[in-house]
């Protein structure tokens, strides 16, 4: 016999893991009131402790973010060149073979 799987959203999962962090209540009360097993609310607190860091460090994503599109920026520019230098080369030669093919009639 399966069971369904409880899908919670990230809001709810936040406003419990504030109520722990509050230490109003003890884990366990929290966790019956909610409906929610003591474990799963202990996985909620550790992620979002160890997620704290990186909201607090907004200027390290935001340069982050700035390279890694000035990285795909400049491969772009990069192989945009790369097309039109194959295009003119193609051209050229199409030149040269339709004057070639014209002279030769």
């Amino acid at each position: 016999m399966t069971t369904t799987r409880k899908h919670y959203t990230p809001t709810f999962k936040a406003e419990l893991v504030q109520e722990l962090l509050h230490e109003e209540q003890t884990l366990n009360q929290i966790a019956s009131k909610h409906g929610v097993h003591p474990t799963q609310l202990r996985r909620w607190r550790d992620a979002a402790i160890t997620a704290m860091p990186e909201a607090f460090d907004e200027e390290d994503r935001f340069a982050k973010r700035l390279e890694l599109l000035t990285d795909s920026y400049e491969k772009k520019l990069k192989d945009l060149y790369a097309e039109i230098g194959q295009l003119s080369v193609e051209l050229n030669w199409l030149k040269k073979t339709v004057s070639a093919i014209a002279s030769y009639w």
